[in-house]
Parts: structure tokens; C-alpha cells; sequence
């Protein structure tokens, strides 16, 4: 695409007043943005027995320096355009009503028509949800499976890394142009995903971040997906948002249960109440996705042999300890009162237990088990 194709694409997505459908009508007629400008409007409106108020919405103003500077931000920060009807547009979200007539993307755009699962959850999730997040988002990938999430801290982060290392195989979409990262402390995890996955907005270049902004993405980050997978997500969570745009849009919807002492739990109980789908390992989401998508690979190997042999290599204070830890955070002080261990001991025996990957510390000097 060059130069001017690309202006007539950021003039088109400057019209605040034309929404995606309508705008998704004109290049059906027109074949593309350039084509569209290219001809006469008195032309355009009789084509589409357009009425006047929406050329007015079309001939919108946009100036110059601004569809220039948009175009310097493109190809200083690698962006490339996928429109509507381009091969790499994805095909499930084009079955959208609400679908974008293109797309901005940093990356490697032939992730973005592979299966995928997406995966959202609580920003302020527990360890245990983060280690979760990045195991299932591990397998998943190792299965063929990519990740897609929204670079939010929390679940999302934790997915995406999960997934980097199985070449890449993560999405990020986000609700801010591609010039920017947000949040700010994932610009590492940002440029990773550029070098190794894709990530993807229907934004341009200059947009900051708005509230109004992430339903918005939530429904590209569902509708990109075969399944919305909930990790962790608490009552008010956004995360819920996904997983009802999900149901909207005729996907699956998968929730992990979790302790009931957690907060962030309560958003997937009451989704797995609602008809989410139960998950447990894994398995439970691939021997599904097995039936409609064909991934080439064999199930990942369950990892409980792995966990015993780490548990059986504990001493007697160590095991008595590790099973009075719940999945829910234990306090220190209940610990060392129904084990009768020094404090000093204790915490070294806890330390040693982390450093196995058994258990996390969380605030206030609590600890949870994590196998």
C-alpha cells in the first residue's frame, strides 16, 4: 500500500460520523478507500442512494497535517493497514455487524486468521491466577492455539507471556493507537509482541487511551477468538464485559473456578453459573476446539508427574506445612499457630517452598499454594 492509498484509508477513518457498517457498505461498492475518494460524491450518493446528511459525514474535513502526521506515525512505528476484504483481515471478526473496516497492526498479521482462544481477566489478579494465566496460555500455544488478550496488567500480561515463547504465538488488541503503549510498564512486553506476535487496533496513529475506548476493544479481542477464557475476574470486572460480547457474538465461553474466599473469583463462578463452561486443565478446552478446527498437534503433556515428584522431595515440616496452605492466601501467624514452628523457621521453610514454585507470597504475609 503506499502513500496515498494509506491517506485515503486515515481520511476514511477520520470520518467520526460514518460508523463501520456504513462504511464497510462503500468500500463493498467501491473496492477501496482510494477509489471511493477518487470519485466524484455526487456520483458516490447516487450509487448508495446516499441522503445528505451522511456526505456531509463523508466530505468531513479532515486536515491535512493531521492525515500527515497519522501517516509519519505509520511508518515510523512499522504499522500496517488491514482493510476490509484484505487477505490477512480476519475472518471471524468480519462476521461482526460492528466489525472495523480496517485494522492497525504491528506484527506478524497471519496470526490474526489462526485459531485462537482469548484470554481476559482481573488486573489485580492473585499469584496463583497469574501462574494459571501463563501455564493454560503456555499450552494453549504449544497446542497451535494462539493467545489473544489486551496488554492489560494482570491475566492479560500473564497470557501473553505464556504465549511468547511458543514462537510468538499471542495477539494483543488495544484501545489506544498503535503510536502509544498502554499501559506504560508493558512497553517490553509491547515490543515483544511486535517482534514475535501481532498486536492489533482500530485506532489511529495519536489516540490515547479513553474509558469509553476498551468496551470498544473488548469486542475485537472476543470476536477474534473461538472462546473467551475468564482466569480470574471479580463481580464488576471488565473481563465480564468480554465474556457477554462472547455469548453476543456466538462464541464459547469458558471460566476457571476458584476459591470462594477470593474476590477475584465470584466473576467466574457466576459465569459458570450463567452456562460458562468449567475448566479444569487445558484438555477440557482443546478436546472441544478439536471438533470444529484441526490443530496439528498433540495434546500438551499433563504436568501432574511433575508435580508430585516436587512434592515428594519435601521434608516432614515442609509437607505438614505445605498442606495446611490453601489456595486461598494463609496467614503467617495461622500457620505458625496450628504448626507450633518458630516464626524464624517457618518463614525459611515458606521461602523454600517458593523458591520450589509451591507457593506465592501475597500481601499482608500470606502465602497460597500454587500446585
Amino acid at each position: 500500500m503506499d502513500a496515498q492509498q494509506k491517506i485515503a484509508w486515515l481520511k476514511l477513518a477520520n470520518t467520526p460520523k460514518i460508523n463501520h457498517a456504513n462504511k464497510r457498505v462503500l468500500i463493498d461498492h467501491f473496492g477501496s478507500a482510494e477509489k471511493l475518494y477518487d470519485t466524484p460524491f455526487s456520483l458516490v450518493q447516487k450509487t448508495i442512494n446516499a441522503d445528505s446528511t451522511f456526505m456531509q459525514h463523508l466530505a468531513f474535513d479532515v486536515p491535512d497535517v493531521q492525515l500527515q502526521q497519522q501517516l509519519q506515525l505509520l511508518e515510523q512505528h512499522q504499522i500496517q493497514i488491514i482493510p476490509w476484504g484484505h487477505e490477512h483481515y480476519p475472518a471471524l471478526l468480519a462476521q461482526l455487524s460492528d466489525a472495523p473496516v480496517m485494522l492497525f497492526c504491528q506484527g506478524d498479521v497471519s496470526l490474526l486468521n489462526g485459531p485462537q482462544i482469548a484470554m481476559v481477566g482481573s488486573r489485580s489478579a492473585s499469584p496463583g491466577g497469574l501462574k494459571t494465566a501463563f501455564e493454560f496460555a503456555k499450552q494453549l500455544a504449544q497446542a497451535g492455539i494462539s493467545i489473544t488478550s489486551g496488554l492489560a496488567q494482570g491475566i492479560d500480561g500473564a497470557a501473553h507471556k505464556g504465549a511468547l515463547p511458543e514462537v510468538g504465538k499471542t495477539i494483543a488488541v488495544v484501545a489506544t493507537g498503535l503510536d502509544q503503549v498502554y499501559p506504560r510498564n508493558h512497553n517490553q512486553l509491547a515490543n515483544q509482541i511486535r517482534q514475535q506476535g501481532v498486536i492489533v487496533s482500530e485506532f489511529v496513529p495519536t489516540t490515547g487511551p479513553r474509558r469509553e475506548y476498551f468496551p470498544q476493544r473488548n469486542r475485537l479481542i472476543s470476536g477474534l477468538a473461538l472462546g473467551v477464557l475468564v482466569v480470574e475476574a471479580g463481580i464488576r470486572s471488565g473481563s465480564l464485559i468480554t465474556a457477554r460480547l462472547a455469548g453476543e457474538q456466538g462464541r464459547e465461553i469458558y471460566a476457571i473456578p476458584g476459591s470462594i474466599h477470593l474476590p477475584t473469583s465470584r466473576g467466574c463462578h457466576q459465569l459458570i453459573r450463567q452456562g460458562a463452561k468449567l475448566v479444569e486443565t487445558t484438555k477440557d478446552i482443546l478436546e472441544e476446539l478439536r471438533n470444529s478446527v484441526d490443530l496439528f498437534a498433540m495434546l500438551p503433556q499433563d504436568d501432574t508427574n511433575n508435580d508430585t515428584h516436587a512434592t515428594n522431595n519435601l521434608n516432614a515440616d515442609s509437607k505438614k506445612i505445605l498442606d495446611l496452605i490453601d489456595f486461598a492466601p494463609t496467614g503467617l501467624d495461622e500457620l505458625a499457630e496450628q504448626t507450633h514452628i518458630p516464626i524464624d523457621k517457618l518463614s525459611s521453610i515458606l521461602l523454600e517452598l517458593e523458591l520450589s514454585g509451591l507457593v506465592a507470597a501475597t500481601s499482608g504475609g500470606r502465602y497460597q499454594r500454587l500446585k
